[in-house]
């Protein structure tokens, strides 16, 4: 039973926490880094779309299957303004609450799966089961990661959370925010202002072209997460 636990425990350490094997950041030498919204659409993505559209940035949403269903004037709307849409997953849960055949239909679906790939998938708080990978591998699917959250789920006012993922972010930096939170689409015009004071050109994950996270990086992560 421990051994198990344990087992559990280790792959979702090293899954979610280390990222090992999944993307990350792009390159820390060119001046651009990636807005990521988890969780939408709904009805805080036409504000997201407006300010997004003002400052001429471009995004990747990660979207799940009941909102797409609930949402789907929305999901037109993502698409249309160009952004990259891809998969949050059926159900918002950590993927160690799931079983294995509710992982697969998980991680099998898409909002663009009768188009042409990439197709990535970030899991609902980036959790791990031990069949995670083997099941993005064998669906086609490239679990996509983060170095930078915005913590915009918190209580903090925007300009606060804004200083925050600013001093995080570099170059290459793969920015966390949420479709949903009332603070959002303050807290991301705050945060285009400053990227733009930085030099830094907000692009879509496709273009940032995330690179696979390695030991040294996960590492890092891994220190990063708790505080080393």
């Amino acid at each position: 039973m421990g051994g198990g636990l344990g087992l559990l425990a280790l792959t979702d350490l090293l899954g979610r926490a280390a990222g090992l094997g999944a993307l990350g950041a792009g390159s820390r030498h060119t001046p651009r880094v990636a807005l990521t919204f988890d969780d939408g659409p709904g009805p805080r993505t036409p504000d997201l779309l407006a300010v997004l559209a003002a400052h001429g940035a471009h995004a990747t949403f990660f979207v799940t299957e009941p909102a797409c269903r609930a949402h789907p004037e929305e999901l037109r709307a993502l698409h249309a303004a160009g952004h990259q849409v891809e998969a949050h997953g059926r159900w918002h849960r950590h993927a160690l609450l799931l079983t294995p055949w509710q992982e697969c239909a998980q991680i099998a679906w898409h909002p663009r799966a009768g188009q042409r790939g990439p197709h990535l998938y970030r899991p609902p708080y980036g959790g791990h089961s031990p069949l995670t990978r083997l099941l993005a591998h064998l669906t086609g699917r490239k679990i996509a990661l983060w170095d930078v959250e915005s913590r915009d789920w918190t209580a903090l006012p925007p300009g606060e959370l804004a200083a925050q993922t600013l001093a995080c972010t570099r170059p290459g930096s793969v920015i966390l925010l949420h479709d949903g939170p009332q603070v959002t689409p303050e807290l991301l015009g705050t945060l285009l202002t400053g990227l733009s004071e930085r030099g830094l050109k907000p692009v879509t994950l496709n273009d940032l072209r995330p690179h696979r996270i390695g030991l040294r990086e996960g590492w890092a992560r891994l220190r990063g997460s708790y505080g080393g």
